[in-house]
This record gives C-alpha cells, structure tokens and sequence, in this order.
C-alpha cells in the first residue's frame, strides 16, 4: 500500500504548483460567495421581490428581514472575499444556508412531484454549509 502514498505525494507535487496560488483561491472563494452576492444585489434592486420572497416563506416582519439578509449576504461575502474576518463571513453564510435550507427546502414535506428535486437541493445546501466551515476552519488555523 506504501506504492499508493508515493504515488499520491508524485500527483500532488506536480499539481500543487497550478492549483495553490492566490489568484485560485481567491476565485474558488469568489465562486463559493457568488450565489450570496447575486442574492444580495438582486433583492437590493428590487425590494418588493426580497419581501415576496420573504412572505412566500412565512417570515415576518419583512422588511427588517428582507434588509438583514440582504447586509448579510453582501457583508459576509465580502469578508469572505477581503479576508478581513474571513472566518466569521464564512460562519454566517454558513449558519444562514444551514438555517434557510430548512425553511425552504423541506423535502419531507414535498408533493412527491417535486420532493427529489427539493430533497436534492437540501443535501446540495447541506455541501455549500461544509464547505464554509472549511473556510472558516482553514483561516482560523493562520
């Protein structure tokens, strides 16, 4: 088994150099943030869709809400994004996916026409929360 180490440490000294740069970081951070800052900037533009949303859900009062998420969306990517307390942007897009995949993903309670497509959405939310524990976890390692 000891063929497999070296061929695994062979692999990851010939990739390391292409894949660990800053700029790729920065960019896989960037991708991991995007859906929050379209979320963000699309309710920001047009608020009376954010307080829809937030009404379609059952949430009140909505626009203290609406206006909360939007900040947080926005404020917590960019933390992510300057790494300024990256850690903590990372913990609240975290906490906040976590939190809003079982308000709107609630495949159990699903018609069964659309429970596998929710059911998959859950599960895909359930990855972007670890990979923000990650972020968080590898910043606050220095």
């Amino acid at each position: 088994m000891s063929w497999l180490y070296t061929l695994n440490a062979a692999i990851v000294a010939k990739l390391a150099p292409l894949f660990c740069t800053p700029a790729l970081h920065w960019i896989a951070l960037l991708c991991l943030c995007s859906a929050y800052l379209q979320g963000g900037f699309t309710k920001g533009l047009d608020f009376r869709a954010a307080l829809d949303e937030m009404k379609q859900f059952g949430l009140r009062p909505l626009t203290p809400l609406a206006i909360m998420v939007i900040a947080m969306e926005i404020g917590a990517s960019l933390l992510v994004l300057s790494g300024l307390f990256r850690w903590a942007g990372a913990l609240m897009l975290g906490a906040f996916t976590l939190a809003a995949t079982f308000v709107a993903n609630r495949f159990w309670d699903a018609p069964l026409a659309k429970r596998y497509a929710t059911e998959n959405s859950f599960f895909e939310h359930l990855g972007l929360v670890g990979a923000f524990i990650l972020v968080a976890w590898y910043d606050l390692q220095g």
